[in-house]
Order: C-alpha cells, then structure tokens, then sequence
C-alpha cells in the first residue's frame, strides 16, 4: 500500500509540474470548450467516451513531449538538431491526437446536421 501513495504523489507532482506549461492550459481550455460543443450537439454516451479516452491521451503525450523537452534542454542547452527533432517529434505526436479531436468533433457534428 505504501508503493501505491508514493506512486500516487509522484503522479499529482507530475500533475502539478506539467500544469505550468502554457500548452496544457491551453488544451485543457479547448478541451472544455470542445466538451461543450459536444454536449450542445447531442453527442453520444460513446462519443463523450470517447472524447475523454483521447483528452486522457493528450494529456499523456503532453507529459511525454515535457520530459523530452527537459531532456533534451538539459543535454543540449546550446541550440542542437538532435534537440530540436526531439521537441518537434513530441509537438506532432500531441498534434495527432488534436487532430483525432477535431475528427470527432466533425464526426459528431456531422451527425447532428445531417
């Protein structure tokens, strides 16, 4: 049980660390705004599922993208190529999933005007 709470402290300081990047603030604001969207157009108990399973997953992926950028400033602090394809490959796998957020929603909107 004592594994489980460090575990569980470790998470919510990770929580609390990644809450100070502007991106994520941003995301959790176009998150609730696409909840809503989602929610005035009749979305579906799966749809909603769905929307929170690719939110949870941004939200990973953003945590992944800041490690590698706490990385690779910290192994490069001088401009590097290394540590911008480091950084750029963390920006396009978080802009995937907002891609496969803006698929749902047309999904979702489609469904309602048609």
């Amino acid at each position: 049980m004592r594994h489980f709470f460090a575990a569980l402290g470790y998470s919510l300081a990770g929580a609390r660390r990644l809450w100070r990047e502007t991106a994520v603030r941003h995301e959790a604001a176009g998150g609730a705004a696409m909840l809503l969207a989602l929610l005035l157009l009749g979305a579906s108990a799966a749809q909603l599922v769905a929307f929170g399973a690719l939110f949870a997953v941004l939200v990973a992926v953003e945590a992944i993208n800041t490690a590698i950028e706490i990385i690779a400033d910290r192994l490069s602090p001088e401009w590097s190529e290394f540590a911008r394809d480091a950084k750029d490959l963390g920006s396009f796998a978080a802009a995937c999933i907002m891609v496969a957020h803006g698929l749902l929603l047309a999904l979702v909107a489609w469904k309602a005007f048609s």
